[in-house]
């Protein structure tokens, strides 16, 4: 859930956890994929977790 903005960073906290994640938004500027797997880590979830979630679907 976006807790809040910072600049061109979106604070995202999941509720009931003091956990933040950091994610950059720069335009149209598309995250490279290094950051967006440690984002994923960051967050916690596995590449299938996080696939699924973006899909809405099992892999």
């Amino acid at each position: 859930m976006l807790d809040h903005i910072e600049g061109s960073h979106h604070i995202l906290v999941k509720g009931g956890s003091e956990r933040l994640l950091v994610v950059p938004v720069h335009g149209t500027k598309p995250i490279k994929v290094g950051l967006l797997k440690g984002l994923i880590k960051d967050a916690g979830l596995t590449n299938d977790e996080f696939l699924m979630l973006c899909y809405r679907r099992e892999r």
